[in-house]
């Protein structure tokens, strides 16, 4: 894989494209602690169009500085350049960025596309979704596994995080909904999310339909 930190001008992310050019079989790529902003993630992207064995997007902190407005285009790119060139994911970590819920509107369209039908991991801590970046999450999760099943493997997502999120019961339930959908967690980690007793109910009939899991952490949240 490769890693690179501080891409802050565009010819620190051209430095960075040529590597991911001559990188062959790259299969993860970690892009923390960076200030990648709309132009930079473009360029990226363009260098990523041809890369279809990337497995691992390790790609937390990566808009530190960035307006909240600048990330939903550059996660666009992004993830449309993914899926040009074919890539399966089978981890995708955004965690630590501050996206709201246009945020994840940014990355629905990745989510719904056959290179997520692969995801087993999804990592999405201290994103700020709330409520209704939780709702659009939990839809882009239920068509990728309508989809994913409908060309004969359905999607087996393992690891779900999305702690600090401000998901509230609404934003819980809509996720429930789409936990009960998919049936295959193995570890579901949702601290600190201002849910309680409506929300806490809906996530535990989820998880009685998910028999491999091992792992339910609900920190901070109220049950009562």
């Amino acid at each position: 894989g490769l890693e690179f930190r501080n891409i802050l001008p565009i010819s620190a992310a051209e430095d960075v494209i040529k590597e991911i050019e001559e990188f062959d079989g790259l299969e993860a790529l970690r892009l923390e602690g960076n200030t990648v902003g709309v132009e930079a993630a473009k360029v990226i992207a363009k260098a990523l169009e041809k890369k279809s064995q990337l497995k691992r997007c390790h790609w937390s902190d990566m808009f530190t500085g960035r307006l909240r407005s600048e990330i939903p285009p550059a996660l666009i790119s992004l993830g449309e350049a993914l899926i040009s060139a074919g890539c399966q994911l089978v981890e995708l970590d955004l965690s630590d960025n501050a996206f709201g819920p246009d945020g994840v509107s940014g990355f629905a369209a990745l989510l719904k596309s056959p290179t997520c039908f692969t995801l087993q991991e999804l990592k999405l801590n201290n994103c700020g979704m709330g409520i209704g970046g939780g709702k659009i999450l939990a839809g882009a999760l239920k068509e990728c596994h309508r989809k994913s099943t409908a060309q004969g493997k359905p999607l087996a997502l393992k690891v779900f995080m999305a702690g600090r999120n401000r998901l509230e019961n609404d934003g819980a339930t809509a996720l429930a909904e789409a936990f009960t959908v998919i049936g295959t967690l193995e570890d579901v980690h949702m601290p600190q999310n201002g849910i309680n007793h409506p929300g806490i109910t809906a996530l535990a009939k989820a998880f009685a339909v998910n028999p491999l899991l091992r792992v339910i952490n609900l920190n901070d949240n109220t049950f009562t």
